[in-house]
């Protein structure tokens, strides 16, 4: 076991030191790859989060999985998530980030390649629906915590290789990620199933996965030090060596200074649960991601059995939805900033509202490309600014910067959470309200319902931090 904690351990420096007129020549090299390797290795994560979602149609068209076992699947996945995001964030800070972030997308990439075999269980025709759909939540469960692992090891990267003055920038240009994986997912994906069958769908995002493991295991370097190099403090010239050292003495502390220490922390944890304003701000959080997730999780379907699309034609629509969101999330932060002065609820409200239209639009808008590429657009757009807002900055807003990571954290797990619930509700409605023959089988579906069930959801988000608008930050 102690042999097994020590492989994800941060890596030791080196023994080897790079010569002082090669360092920074070497050291721009190595965060520049670092810093593609987190970005373009957590997009193929996200290719084998969402492949799912594509493969939706088929499966019930298959008869191998109705829209209740699918929305269920879809909650394993989602409530595994919000757990392991919690959880392996803080093992992440004290981890070797290659190895833990290459360990996830492994697993990852196992549980697609799993499910792409699941047709070929040797199972009689009576139990095959009940094992399938066993090994299905089984699996995408297990590829809800494998996915959690991706996101805080490619944050910390950029902590580890760059200087405060540039971080924020390449943060935000990492924040775009999972947008471009979603859009690789929605489009590679679909394009596999539409030319080979749903199978292909979860094989095409195992090739992707492994592409992304070797990206991370040759690119996505762990520290400075454990290539030869000096701390990112001094490579960056924020400190020399020996005010480094300086610090790092003067932080070792007594046992009864780190007991202090601890119920301090404690003491904030504590003030930040009983904060009203970041409860709202979690739920409209988590009403947001129930819309958000229901486009990304039911739209190719809707478009298919509503608006007789094919899965190539709806997959491609609702990739739109996840390009704009890197306009929405980049805009999001300078439109605040700079247009409204640091105030979110002006720009939030905007947005939510505009969600709701774009997602009427794309519910209830007719037929045609146009009007649900439009939809799609908007929908990219907004969704990409409530996720910087709702999805975190609002909260941070409203509590000193000692208690960020408790407020993202209640925030991100009643998010997750949400979405899983949202899985789970649609699907239900999906099936309750598809009109059925003598055999059973669906010949019609009715998204009247569920659809009333996502723009709600959408409405309330908006409409929920309206609350705090006179809510000054807490003192904790």
């Amino acid at each position: 076991m102690s042999t097994f904690i020590d492989f994800f351990k941060t890596s030791g420096p080196s023994a080897t030191k790079v010569a002082p007129e090669k360092a920074t020549k070497f050291y721009k090299k190595l965060r520049f790859q670092a810093f593609i390797a987190a970005t373009f290795g957590y997009s193929l994560y996200y290719v084998c989060r969402t492949s799912l979602n594509v493969v939706k149609g088929p499966i019930i068209e298959s008869g191998m999985l109705n829209a209740t076992q699918l929305g269920t699947i879809g909650l394993c996945l989602f409530w595994a998530y919000a757990v392991g995001k919690f959880v392996n964030g803080f093992l992440a800070d004290h981890s070797n980030i290659t190895r833990f972030m290459a360990a996830g997308l492994i697993v990852s990439t196992l549980a697609n390649l799993m499910l792409g075999l699941t047709d070929a269980l040797p199972v009689s025709a009576a139990a095959a629906n009940a094992t399938i759909f066993t090994v299905f939540a089984i699996m995408w469960g297990i590829n809800g915590w494998a996915q959690s692992m991706g996101a805080p090891p490619a944050i910390i990267s950029l902590s580890r290789w760059y200087p405060l003055k540039i971080r924020g920038t390449y943060y935000g240009f990492f924040s775009a990620s999972h947008n471009f994986g979603e859009f690789l997912s929605f489009l590679f994906v679909g394009l596999l199933v539409s030319a080979f069958g749903w199978q292909w769908g979860f094989f095409g995002a195992a090739v992707a996965g492994a592409l992304g493991v070797v990206l991370i295991l040759f690119w996505l370097h762990d520290t400075p030090e454990s290539k030869g190099l000096a701390p990112i403090e001094v490579l960056s010239g924020e400190m020399t060596q020996e005010e480094l050292d300086a610090q790092n003495a003067a932080k070792q502390q007594s046992p009864e200074a780190m007991e202090a220490a601890k119920k301090e922390t404690s003491r904030i944890q504590r003030a930040v649960l009983r904060n009203p304003g970041v409860w709202i701000l979690a739920l409209a959080s988590a009403f947001m991601y129930m819309s958000r997730y229901a486009i990304n999780s039911w739209g190719i379907l809707f478009l298919e059995k509503i608006k007789g699309f094919s899965t190539v034609e709806a997959s491609t629509i609702i990739s739109i939805n996840a390009i704009c969101g890197v306009v929405g999330t980049v805009l999001s932060g300078w439109m605040s900033d700079v247009l409204f002065h640091g105030d979110r609820k002006y720009p939030a409200l905007v947005a939510g509202i505009l969600e709701a239209i774009s997602l009427y639009l794309f519910l209830f808008g007719g037929n045609s490309w146009f009007i649900n590429i439009l939809a799609m657009l908007l929908f990219g757009i907004a969704i990409g600014v409530l996720i910087c807002f709702l999805g975190g900055l609002m909260a941070i807003d409203i509590v000193p910067r000692k208690a960020t990571g408790a407020a993202l954290g209640v925030v991100g797990m009643a998010s997750y959470a949400a979405a899983g619930i949202q899985d789970v509700v649609s699907g239900i409605l999906i099936d309750n309200m598809a009109t059925r023959n003598a055999a059973g089988e669906i010949v019609q579906y009715d998204f009247s319902y569920v659809s009333w069930f996502w723009i709600g959801a959408a409405v309330i988000s908006f409409l929920l931090p309206i609350l705090n608008w006179r809510r000054k930050q807490a003192d904790i």
